[in-house]
């Protein structure tokens, strides 16, 4: 069966907070279907924004999503990148939609600051999460029903999942391959990258 990654979107997102995910699950799958030509992909990634109006990233790249909120398909993963989420997290809607999301998905992860979204919705409430070394005392002090980690990778909650900052996302990214679709493809995936592997966080 293959698993809908949903991607959120938004003005000033970082770049690479979803574009290196974007990249690994993309990749994983590339990997999956060279060695089983005729087997399904394990992932099938969409970008998803408030409309499907061009989104510009942050340092000025322009991203056209995929889909809208009212348009977004049921996602087996949403995932939150970061960047300057000030007005995101000001934004109920944006919160709401995050929420809702999270109610149906298997994983709700995040990057870097991403994480001040999901603490927003209260997903993070009571649980251990992380983010850019530069936002954490930030998380902490605005969330304080968050165990807040340094020196991780990521932190694995089972339903959510957090990770520090920018290329923190890579990793994350293909610790969910691991999870989801086996350690093998994980690293397979990481060495068509050319990236480290870190099985532990």
């Amino acid at each position: 069966m293959t698993a809908t990654i949903a991607i959120y979107l938004f003005a000033n997102v970082e770049v690479l907070d979803f574009s290196g995910p974007y990249e690994v699950f993309t990749t994983a799958s590339r990997v999956f279907l060279r060695s089983n030509p005729q087997g399904q992909a394990p992932f099938r990634v969409i970008t998803v924004a408030r409309t499907h109006a061009p989104v510009r990233a942050r340092a000025g790249l322009q991203v056209l999503p995929d889909c809208s909120f009212a348009t977004c398909p049921a996602a087996e993963v949403l995932l939150i990148p970061g960047g300057v989420v000030d007005d995101e997290l000001m934004d109920g809607q944006v919160i709401d939609w995050i929420r809702q999301c999270a109610r149906t998905a298997s994983i709700t992860a995040c990057v870097c600051t991403g994480a001040f979204l999901l603490a927003g919705a209260g997903l993070l409430d009571g649980k251990s999460a992380t983010t850019h070394w530069e936002d954490l005392d930030d998380l902490r002090t605005r969330f304080p029903g968050i165990l807040v980690r340094e020196n991780v990778r990521w932190v694995d909650e089972g339903h959510v999942v957090s990770s520090a900052g920018i290329a923190a996302g890579i990793d994350m990214s293909l610790h969910l391959v691991a999870r989801m679709a086996g350690r093998e493809l994980a690293m397979a995936t990481a060495r068509q990258m050319d990236v480290p592997y870190h099985c532990e966080a």
